[in-house]
């Protein structure tokens, strides 16, 4: 089964579908981590090329552990940038595709639910107010606004609510509540645990 989780920056995304996994027993694929892996390798790098794992919660980049360095807000712009461009969407989803093809899964991003696996089990657009996102993300709410609005707008892969999705405002929320109501749409959507 795979578990769909996409919404906008700051919604709390790969927090959620982290502990979601673990809830569930399901394996964790952050998809936003594969685009900053792209980013920090450079526009020199094609993406097919890079080595891009998973190890627990460490993400690695040619074998290197890249977890902390791809969190960092310039990482994140230029991830957002270079997610506009096809060559890049191609490469990242391509393996996105082959990992999700075996096994449970809770897959976060912006188009998980309408390109990677628009045949998830479930599907969840998981949103929040842009004040409230932008508190999170330490940013001014003007760059989170820019944000939504380069990833709503751009010609690949734009970021938009499945329309068999169901919504989840985290706004004023707790992480254990968000959770448990994913990890309950789950189960009703039949994941064993």
């Amino acid at each position: 089964m795979i578990v769909a989780i996409d919404g906008p920056a700051g919604a709390g995304k790969s927090t959620v579908a982290r502990a979601v996994a673990q809830a569930l027993g399901f394996t964790y694929l952050d998809t936003g981590a594969m685009f900053r892996c792209v980013a920090l390798a450079g526009p020199g790098r094609d993406p097919a090329t890079l080595d891009i794992a998973f190890d627990g919660d460490a993400v690695l980049l040619d074998g290197r552990d890249v977890s902390v360095d791809i969190r960092t807000p310039e990482v994140a712009q230029e991830a957002s940038r270079r997610a506009t461009e096809p060559a890049v969407r191609a490469a990242l989803l391509a393996r996105q595709q082959a990992l999700l093809a075996a096994g449970d899964w809770v897959a976060e991003g912006r188009d998980v639910g309408t390109v990677v696996a628009p045949d998830a089990g479930l599907k969840v657009f998981l949103t929040a107010d842009p004040a409230e996102r932008a508190r999170r993300r330490e940013v001014p709410v003007e760059e989170v606004v820019e944000r939504d609005r380069r990833d709503e707008e751009r010609e690949h892969a734009p970021l938009r609510r499945a329309d068999d999705a169901v919504d989840v405002d985290t706004t004023g929320l707790t992480i254990d509540e968000v959770v448990e109501r994913i990890a309950s749409l789950a189960r009703e959507h039949g994941a064993a645990r």
